[in-house]
């Protein structure tokens, strides 16, 4: 099997192993597809681990999910769907992550949107992080739940499910998960030691106009708070 996009195949590889690494994914959890040049996409398969993820495993599939070329058996994770709505709603995006991050997932889970204006680095990357409705993973339902949050948001929350990131690349969009998993642990620890104490308005607002500054890509909702 002749293998096109070798050095984007070996990217998603190492970013599903660091994502299995960092606990962020267990047994076949998570789903990565980046989106090619013709508009087609390469996304991770159904049924394995992201630890045990190889190039050639990666499935090449068109924009209704059907599958052009891979392995023989090799099908795209039935949360495609999720990936495809995003790549719908935003023509600036060109991966797409999901993951179930511990600490994050806590939030999810717990239906608590991370919209603290307390750490620096978050605020400039993300902004305030929703927990978008829930819906039955492998239907509509969750693409149709996330929709309305992607127009100003890179980072979602998935009501007791899970993490979604997306990005310009995969590398933009595995970061951007990095940088909400590690503000959910600060904001825990924050809970703990009795609350985050948030930055002013004035100060919040000086951060998110330095976004050029700093060459931050995406989306971003500005000061918005959902709790």
């Amino acid at each position: 099997m002749e293998l096109s996009y070798m050095p984007l195949r070996e990217q998603i590889c190492d970013i599903c192993h660091k994502m299995w690494q960092l606990g962020w994914v267990a047994a076949n959890d998570g789903n990565v597809s980046v989106l090619l040049e013709d508009g087609t996409l390469l996304a991770t398969p159904t049924g394995i681990s992201k630890s045990f993820i190889t190039p050639e495993k990666l499935v090449h599939i068109d924009k209704e999910g059907k599958v052009l070329d891979g392995l023989e058996g090799y099908r795209p994770s039935s949360e495609i769907k999720m990936h495809l709505r995003c790549y719908e709603e935003r023509e600036d995006v060109g991966a797409v992550l999901h993951a179930h991050p511990p600490v994050a997932t806590g939030y999810a889970v717990a239906n608590k949107p991370l919209d603290d204006y307390s750490m620096i680095e978050t605020v400039i990357a993300l902004g305030s992080i929703p927990v978008t409705p829930y819906g039955t993973p492998s239907t509509y339902e969750v693409p149709n739940a996330i929709a309305p949050y992607l127009g100003e948001h890179d980072a979602v929350l998935l009501q007791n499910h899970g993490a979604l990131t997306v990005g310009s690349d995969v590398l933009t969009a595995y970061y951007r998960m990095e940088t909400l998993e590690l503000f959910a642990k600060i904001s825990l620890n924050a809970h703990l030691l009795g609350g985050a104490q948030e930055l002013s308005r004035e100060n919040i607002d000086r951060l998110i106009s330095m976004r050029e500054n700093y060459g931050v890509t995406g989306k971003h909702p500005g000061y918005k708070k959902y709790s």
